[in-house]
Order: C-alpha cells, then structure tokens, then sequence
C-alpha cells in the first residue's frame, strides 16, 4: 500500500519514499511546450510546490526521475536549462530590509549552484546579472520558478506600511522578468 504524501513537496522525496502520485506531468508538457510567462494562484495546500518541483526536474532533465510518467517519452531531455528557483515558503521577514536579506541569499544561493558570478550591489542588478550570465554560460535560455511568491506579504498582513514597502520592493524586483525576457525560456510564479 502506498504511503499518502503529507506535507511533501518534493518530487524526489516523494516518488523515493513510495506515496501516492498523482501525475501532472501531462499538464506540464502542455504547458511547458512553448516559451511562456505564467502564474498560478491557488490556495493553500493545493500541490503548487510540488509543481514547480515538478517543472524544475523536467528542466534539469532528470529523465530517471519521470519513468513511468506521461511526460517520459514525450519531453526532450538531451536539453537542459539553467534553473533559477525562489521560495518563499519560510517568508521574508517583519520588513523590506530582512526580506532583501531573504531574496540576496536565495539569489547567492542559485548563482553558486549555476557557478555563476553574481556582483551587483543591488537585489534587482544580482537578479538581471544571475539569468543574463546564466543564459550566457550554458547557452540556454533561463527559467525562473518561484514559489509562495505572496508569502512575505501574507506574513504582514497586519501591517500595512511594511505591506507596502514589501510590494513596493517586489514589484522593482520581478520588473527584471519583463527586462530579461529575450534570456527568458519559461517564467512560473506561484
């Protein structure tokens, strides 16, 4: 019998430990087909994470990991992409300066995975110089997957000046998105 996947969001960890799958892997082929910009709002506990988990090891191309799955024989996995992933889910913090905080470590945290120099004294040039320097290296365009992308203003939500200042920080720092786009293979915020 195979084990319910509570709290997993993992694709891995899931498949590894023998839980129940339901695969999605044909959404994403549908979706994944062409070059595209998308956002996913759904609520809590919906399977988001374990999505953008999903389409992060279809464009590492961990074949091994989708045996058995719709998107196996269908999806060219000789092609990889540079993967830029930002979660959320631990928050940003009680305000804009502990969210930066959060965003550099997670931008210092994929440019020493994609061995990709990074230096900027800003969050929004890390940002811009990480996909443009990825592209550059690998010769792929870049996607970028981001997870609980509302999580640092729902953890405010109470407070509305710090609200502001978060969205106000965010907003400059997804701009990057619509700037890089030509270094752009998929984009996913969720």
């Amino acid at each position: 019998m195979k084990n319910l996947p509570i709290g997993i969001s993992t694709l891995s960890l899931l498949l590894e430990s023998n839980c129940i799958y339901v695969d999605k892997t044909e959404y994403a082929y549908h979706l994944l087909k062409q070059p595209g910009r998308f956002f996913l709002s759904r609520p809590r506990r919906f399977g988001k994470s374990l999505f953008v988990d999903t389409l992060k090891e279809i464009f590492a191309g961990n074949q091994k990991l989708f045996e058995g799955l719709y998107i196996v024989d269908k999806w060219d996995w000789t092609k990889k992409y540079p993967v830029i992933k930002l979660d959320f889910a631990a928050g940003g913090g009680k305000s804009q300066e502990e969210l930066d905080i959060r965003i550099e470590d997670m931008l210092d945290e994929n440019g020493e995975r994609l061995d990709v120099q990074i230096d900027s004294q800003d969050l929004a040039g890390k940002f811009r110089k990480l996909i443009s320097r990825a592209a550059a290296k690998y010769g792929q365009r870049v996607v970028v997957l981001v997870d609980e992308y509302d999580k640092p203003i729902l953890d405010n939500i109470n407070n509305s000046q710090v609200v502001r200042e978060i969205r106000d920080a965010l907003h400059r720092f997804y701009g990057v998105l619509k700037e890089q786009d030509a270094n752009l293979q998929f984009v996913l915020i969720s």
